[in-house]
């Protein structure tokens, strides 16, 4: 015991922390009691931030390489000058091309540059000879019109030689259709065939139109009674095939005539002609119906039927058929099918000149020597 009114002896502080007998609360109490209770009762799990994706990086772009160097210099006419502008040739745009003293140049209309386009078609390369024939059942319907209108288009249009050959049996008129400048035929070519040797020695049995085009006539004399076989339509082509890019052969209205079947076998083409009438499209479809029964499918599919109007379409005396059904109808059975409207000119039934055609005429006969030309055999 310590005597009355000695200090009691009490150990430093430092010695209960060192006994270890009481510990800190902040350390005592897990860290899972101090979290925040979401309102469910599940623990809030902390989550790391995503990382944004990274940008796409862009491909490289490849280096571009130079060019061969050419090994000269193109010195051609349309690169050294340029290309100029067509110099307008009719209508309004001629006009103010004229009256401006050639200031203005608008150029050429959209119908100018197609007839252009035409007639640059009809104008292909040929090579050797293309035989083209005109076929038709009926009387009436322009065939040897169309015959001859369409040679002097493309003999107008190209810068070889076009020749048209009446083969009609029954005294035809092609010749008719160009100014006469020999009484000679198709009798007196074929008397004279070996000895013709160029092209000076066939032209004495021709006549040649403004357009350039030569017609072969046909006989007309009645008391010559000898037909036109196929031997001698065989060699009247092989004398003229040796001289003329374009024969263009007038047939008669029969197809049983004796010289069809040598025309068919040495035709590139056909051209079916009909008039815009019922009789007339019934007969050119009977052209083709014959034609398919007799072997000749191939010819069929290529040909090109031709509705010819040899009559007004408006006013009076006009047709009231329907011309887009004989249309549709050719279309179906044929390559293709082209109009010709009428023309006042062809209905006189005399020389034909170009220059006294109507546009739309001219127009229609280019667009019928474009399609024909599709069918050349292309060039070596």
């Amino acid at each position: 015991m310590h005597p009355r009114g000695s200090r009691r002896f009490t150990p430093p502080p430092s010695d209960f922390r060192a006994q270890q007998r009481f510990s800190d609360p902040s350390q005592a109490i897990p860290p899972e009691w101090t979290a925040p209770t979401p309102p469910r009762g599940i623990p809030v799990i902390e989550l790391p931030a995503p990382q944004p994706a990274p940008a796409p990086q862009p491909a490289p772009k490849p280096e571009p390489t130079a060019p061969s160097p050419s090994p000269y210099l193109d010195l051609s006419t349309v690169a050294l000058l340029g290309q100029p502008k067509r110099t307008p040739t009719a209508g309004w745009r001629r006009w103010v091309y004229l009256s401006t003293f050639t200031l203005v140049n608008l150029g050429e209309s959209r119908k100018a540059l197609r007839r252009k386009e035409l007639a640059a078609q009809a104008s292909r390369p040929l090579r050797g000879c293309y035989r083209i024939a005109m076929l038709s059942l009926k009387g009436g319907v322009g065939k040897t019109t169309i015959t001859a209108t369409l040679g002097a288009t493309f003999a107008s249009a190209r810068g070889d030689r076009v020749i048209a050959v009446d083969a009609n049996p029954d005294r035809g008129t092609l010749s008719q259709k160009v100014p006469l400048e020999t009484p000679s035929t198709v009798r007196h070519l074929l008397r004279d065939a070996e000895g013709i040797t160029s092209y000076s020695d066939v032209r004495h049995y021709t006549s040649q139109g403004p357009s350039r085009l030569e017609v072969l006539a046909s006989e007309s004399d009645p008391a010559i009674s000898e037909a036109f076989s196929s031997d001698d339509y065989a060699r009247t082509l092989e004398v003229l095939e040796r001289f003329y890019s374009l024969v263009l052969t007038d047939c008669g209205t029969g197809m049983l005539h004796s010289a069809m079947s040598a025309v068919l076998s040495n035709a590139d083409v056909l051209i079916i002609v009909s008039s815009g009438s019922v009789d007339g499209a019934r007969s050119a479809s009977a052209t083709l119906d014959w034609l398919d029964a007799h072997g000749y499918q191939q010819l069929v599919v290529n040909s090109i039927a031709v509705i010819n109007a040899v009559r007004p379409q408006t006013g009076r005396g006009g047709s009231r058929v329907d011309q887009k059904k004989v249309v549709d109808h050719f279309s179906r059975r044929c390559k293709a099918v082209l109009q010709v409207p009428f023309d006042p000119h062809l209905e006189e039934g005399a020389e034909i000149s170009l220059e006294r055609l109507k546009p739309e005429t001219r127009d229609a006969l280019m667009e019928l020597a474009s399609v024909v030309a599709s069918g050349f055999p292309t060039t070596a």
